[in-house]
């Protein structure tokens, strides 16, 4: 089935995306696209089987007339093992995903304790990716910053700090229950990762900056460093 111009305006906005983020996603010039969707211009197969996928990737169903959402994958992972298989989850899709992975309401220490014996190589593989793009909310006064050499950290009001921790990574969320298991629920739907990442961004921009010297002395505890 082929896509109309109706589907691609609509799968645009279903998904918040700019004619720029469509070009972004598929090397497709906007004024191509402009073209397209105001039926200015007759694309060519390929180019509608491109941006086709571009929308699928992202979640879009494309059927008879219409578009809809595809049904949301989830996994749960609990315990320590879960907390291990999150991390390579988190590192691989920023390996092959080159958004901002942004982090809310982060307890470090936590994670790190049930992190274990990964703890440090988690660090350390996500210092390898040599790119700075993950902002971490944390509680006003926490003074921990494991990731301070490729993170951007900053504070929200100990009275707005949640106990249920979001990351939003490429197209997934994930929520952290502690109680009364550890459990990491990661639901994989690029529309419900955008709706955390506008909330995430309107946390942001109401937090505050950690002191510099604070975040500079910030150590990983020797428990954390392989020998």
């Amino acid at each position: 089935m082929t896509i109309t111009t109706a589907q691609i305006r609509g799968a645009r906005g279903i998904l918040g995306w700019s004619q720029q983020d469509l070009t972004d996603r598929t090397d497709i010039s906007t004024t191509s696209i402009g073209s397209i969707e105001k039926g200015a211009t007759k694309a060519r197969a390929s180019t509608l089987k491109i941006i086709r996928a571009a929308f699928e990737g992202a979640g879009i169903e494309f059927i008879d007339g219409g578009i809809r959402t595809k049904t949301a994958q989830v996994d749960t992972l609990k315990g320590i093992d879960g907390f291990h298989r999150y991390s390579y989850d988190l590192y691989e899709t920023m390996q092959k995903d080159d958004r901002e992975v942004l982090q809310a309401h982060i307890d470090d220490i936590r994670f790190a304790n049930w992190l274990g014996e990964e703890a440090y190589p988690h660090v350390k593989r996500m210092q390898s990716l040599k790119s700075k793009r993950l902002k971490i909310i944390q509680k006003e006064g926490d003074d921990y910053f494991p990731a301070k050499k490729y993170a951007e950290y900053r504070w929200i009001p100990k009275n707005q700090f949640s106990t249920v921790p979001f990351v939003v990574y490429g197209d997934n969320l994930a929520l952290t229950l502690f109680e009364p298991e550890p459990m990491i629920i990661i639901i994989r739907q690029s529309i419900v990762a955008q709706a955390y990442r506008n909330q995430f961004q309107f946390i942001w921009e109401a937090s505050i900056t950690p002191p510099q010297g604070l975040v500079d002395q910030s150590i990983i505890p020797e428990k954390y460093i392989e020998e």
